[in-house]
């Protein structure tokens, strides 16, 4: 999810919760045939550039990824990632393809993401067959989204990969998960459009739940999420944005 203007800146097993039964939904338009846009936020759900690069500029180097992962690791814990607005599954797909290239015998990775409107299985199918790079993930992913996915869906992708989907809001599900998060991938649509994404509650309880030194990286660079991402104690970061894009903010829990 993206902000078009630069000053202004800037989603195996298988459980699902019953906590709503009912999947809140978008209305989505499509251009380019294969690129979702929702009406209710403006936005498109990716990077009009390339979505899948902009992923591993922004959210995999921008948390230090992948090089983090062949650090030693506990057997005992997950490398824990966290999203806000997991969207089409773009993200990722894209981090589990780079995952499965570099991790290490016995780690595990746990990629969480929070998503008030879980999109179908056939929308995401859609949007994400626009990568041949991704087809493996893709494929595997898509054949077991549930048909309505409510609550906490958790998939089980492979015995070193496992996938978590909150269909809740944003601030409910952070406030709710354990702490314990390595890095964070900040991805909710542009702060203009959706600034309760970017909240100085919601970025006090992704700190909160933040091991020392993990980090965030998101395309988002208004002053406002800067100042919140401060306030709640992350050390900032500017960097050049993706595709000519100004800025971008990397940052870091001491």
């Amino acid at each position: 999810m993206n902000d078009h203007d630069p000053d202004i800146s800037s989603s195996a097993g298988r459980t699902n919760s019953p906590e709503r039964q009912t999947p809140v939904t978008q209305t989505l338009d499509w251009n380019d045939g294969d690129m979702p846009y929702s009406r209710e936020f403006g936005d498109h759900f990716y990077c009009q550039t390339d979505g899948r690069l902009e992923c591993g500029h922004t959210f995999l180097t921008g948390n230090g990824l992948p090089e983090r992962w062949s650090q030693p690791v506990s057997p005992e814990s997950d490398f824990l990632i966290g999203e806000l607005g997991f969207g089409t599954g773009l993200n990722f797909c894209e981090t589990w393809r780079q995952w499965k290239l570099f991790r290490q015998p016995g780690a595990r990775l746990h990629f969480m993401s929070f998503e008030l409107f879980p999109m179908q299985r056939d929308e995401i199918d859609r949007a994400l067959a626009r990568w041949p790079e991704i087809d493996a993930e893709r494929k595997a992913f898509a054949a077991i989204w549930p048909d309505q996915p409510t609550g906490h869906v958790v998939l089980e992708l492979d015995d070193q990969t496992k996938l978590t989907v909150v269909c809740d809001p944003a601030l409910d599900g952070v406030t709710a998960a354990k702490a314990g998060f390595d890095a964070w991938f900040l991805d909710g649509f542009a702060p203009s459009r959706n600034p309760a994404m970017w909240s100085p509650e919601l970025m006090q309880a992704l700190y909160d739940k933040t091991s020392p030194g993990g980090t965030f990286g998101t395309y988002a660079a208004a002053g406002f999420v800067r100042r919140n991402l401060q306030a709640a104690g992350f050390t900032v970061e500017r960097r050049p944005g993706f595709a000519g894009k100004r800025e971008m903010l990397c940052g870091k829990r001491g």
